[in-house]
């Protein structure tokens, strides 16, 4: 409905009743969405982005496993092949992975092409990498100084994530990379009768993964 105002023109009250009217009558309400339209417009963004990063984990899950030793120039003479499932070892009873000795500051690099699904402080791993590699394993790098890669981000074999330290519950320690691998699906023929053996149908022994390349 117009808006009639009485007043003179020449006056500066009139002049903003005037704008005012103007703003007024040339407004005309926006069509609102309903609540109902934007959680289906959510829905329906969250299911393709969830479809989006299913098939391209599963492509990663899929990929060749192109083996790199996890330390630069390290040999498996800078390991101890006996400490996998070694024990008694800390609060975790047995020891789940391998510890590659190396000079603080050294690169860690990539086993494997993957994705990094994890990065960040962990009270006994400290500074931790993870990447899902191809067979839907995790390869788990622990202990950093220092992380060089983010979350999300794809990386290739032998590509630098870190580098040696001696963070977490290893403070204090020869500085070195705890290397662990996990399955994400059980391989039950591998669990066996020693301590905590029914674990060994999800970690792998990094030792004969990394000589059997």
């Amino acid at each position: 409905m117009p808006i009639h105002i009485s007043c003179h023109r020449e006056t500066i009250g009139c002049q903003l009743f005037a704008s005012m009217r103007r703003h007024v009558e040339a407004y005309k309400p926006r069509p609102m969405i309903s609540e109902k339209k934007h959680v289906e417009n959510g829905l329906f963004i969250m299911k393709k982005l969830t479809l989006y990063i299913a098939i391209f984990i599963g492509l990663v899950a899929l990929l060749p496993e192109r083996i790199t030793l996890p330390v630069k120039g390290a040999t498996p003479a800078d390991w101890n092949a006996k400490s996998f499932w070694f024990e008694p070892w800390g609060t975790s009873g047995v020891h789940k992975g391998i510890d590659i000795f190396a000079r603080k500051g050294t690169d860690v690099l990539s086993t494997t092409d993957g994705i990094v699904v994890f990065h960040g402080n962990l009270p006994k791993g400290g500074q931790v990498v993870v990447v899902l590699g191809p067979r839907w394993r995790l390869h788990y790098f622990a202990h950093l100084n220092s992380i060089n890669t983010a979350f999300g981000s794809f990386v290739r074999s032998g590509e630098k994530i870190g580098t040696v330290g001696d963070s977490g519950n290893a403070k204090g320690k020869p500085a070195h990379l705890h290397y662990a691998i996990v399955r994400l699906y059980p391989a039950f023929w591998a669990m066996d009768t020693t301590t905590q053996g029914y674990k060994k149908a999800l970690f792998i022994n990094p030792d004969h993964f990394l000589r059997d390349q």
